[in-house]
């Protein structure tokens, strides 16, 4: 049975909150480190507390604050379902410790077991959700197909009549907003050292290898630095010489008052994406709007994503505008001991689309008659760091060893979060346990391999 929604006043800036409070620099930091972590979305965090909790002395930096970017501004939702096999370990991993996760960090972070629904618009939709029940069983999730009249009784007041849908009752929700604080908080009380507003510039090396990192403060000594910084990942590879296929897609994200339930997990149908919130409200997206700016890095990474743009090319709405200007403006090289890019931009927040968000309001009002008038309560967006198979870079790079990459989560990262940072800690730790992390390699791209888009078993 799902917790009683809370009474207590919802705050306009529920959201948003976590990326609008003022920045305060660091007092001071330290003078070395085992590792020094880039970034401190949700892999950031959860690879520093695994990291910690094995006794390795880590500094992580983030430029802005903790789950400023897309970290706090996805979803919710953590899903085995429909996923990429070659991510299915990492995230059935990760979904056990989800399960655990507010009994470890000693907060709630609105994780729930309350499943995901993948609903078919069209009997040729369903069959093709069946042939993933094929993956699934590979991997003993407990998928299954529901029929019209099952579906009904999961999905409260829908006028859509779908003819049936993929679902996996296992499949959790989350609050991004709390999640990766959480996370971030349990890793300093395990002994990490966690520095907001600490944008690093780019690394040093000596004797071709990893030596440190200098940061807006100075210099932080370290034999092993991991770049987890999402969207800026690319950006800061390329300051090093290192290629990195990546581009940004920008998500429109909203959530809405409380209201009665309609379901209590994960629903993708009816043109939109919805997840039952814990303040009793739902987190809303367009189903398969995709924006993207696009910039020089469109060009230099084109071929790459070929396959990909024509896969999605109905659902991706391209613009040109002050991006492209923006990017272009910035150096390949830049000084080290003056501002950087990253200082220059702390936070990504971009802009939400009015024109999205109008089309989600009136698709929810139609999916649900219910509610004719329903009103979002606030509204956000985020840019999504993309690879060209939209699976992740995790990797040490071939060309700088000592230095760690991953990025690339491409919109699902933050449900994989917690069981990337296991596997990536254990990979920089040399404790690596049961996840091959094999099919994550930067040479992936480079060494004639087929991009594959939705690897199946």
């Amino acid at each position: 049975m799902a917790p009683p929604v809370p009474d207590k006043p919802v705050p306009d800036n529920l959201v948003s909150q976590t990326w609008e409070k003022p920045f305060f620099r660091p007092d001071n930091i330290p003078d070395a480190a085992d590792v020094v972590i880039i970034g401190g979305g949700i892999v950031g965090v959860s690879t520093a507390y695994f990291l910690a909790k094995a006794g390795i002395k880590v500094v992580l930096c983030e430029k802005g604050h903790i789950a400023g970017e897309q970290s706090g501004r996805n979803w919710g939702w953590v899903r085995k379902q429909c996923r990429d096999a070659r991510e299915l370990p990492m995230m059935i991993d990760s979904m056990n410790i989800w399960t655990s996760l507010e009994k470890d960090l000693g907060e709630d972070v609105g994780f729930r077991r309350t499943g995901c629904i993948y609903a078919a618009k069209s009997e040729k939709e369903l069959a093709n959700y069946e042939d993933w029940l094929k993956t699934a069983r590979h991997f003993g999730l407990d998928t299954r197909l529901l029929n019209a009249a099952e579906l009904k009784t999961h999905i409260h007041g829908a006028s859509e009549n779908w003819p049936g849908a993929l679902h996996t009752p296992s499949d959790g929700r989350a609050e991004p907003h709390l999640a990766a604080p959480a996370i971030a908080r349990a890793a300093i009380r395990a002994g990490a050292t966690i520095l907001t507003t600490c944008a690093v510039r780019g690394m040093e090396q000596s004797a071709g290898r990893v030596s440190g990192v200098i940061t807006e403060y100075g210099t932080i000594k370290a034999q092993q630095v991991l770049c987890a910084g999402g969207a800026w990942t690319s950006l800061f590879c390329r300051f090093h010489g290192i290629r990195l296929p990546q581009l940004k897609v920008k998500g429109t994200v909203a959530r809405t008052e409380k209201l009665e339930k309609i379901f209590d997990g994960e629903l993708y149908g009816g043109g939109l994406g919805l997840r039952r919130r814990h303040d009793g409200g739902y987190t809303v997206a367009s189903e398969s709007y995709m924006n993207h700016s696009i910039t020089p890095s469109t060009f230099r990474y084109a071929l790459k994503f070929l396959p990909a743009f024509i896969e999605e090319f109905k659902h991706l709405h391209l613009t040109i505008g002050s991006d492209f200007f923006d990017e272009l403006s910035i150096p390949v090289r830049w000084p080290m001991d003056t501002p950087s890019p990253f200082e220059r931009t702390r936070v990504l927040n971009p802009d939400p689309d009015e024109d999205n968000l109008n089309v989600m309001q009136k698709a929810f009002a139609r999916l649900f008659p219910a509610y004719p008038d329903v009103k979002f309560a606030e509204s956000w967006a985020g840019m999504i760091e993309t690879t060209p198979d939209a699976v992740p870079v995790i990797c040490e790079s071939e060309k700088i060893p000592g230095f760690y990459i991953a990025t690339g989560f491409s919109g699902h990262g933050f449900g994989i979060g917690p069981g990337a940072g296991k596997a990536i800690a254990g990979m920089i730790s040399g404790q690596v346990g049961g996840i091959d992390l094999s099919p994550f390699q930067l040479k992936r791209y480079f060494d004639g391999s087929k991009i594959i888009l939705n690897q199946r078993i």
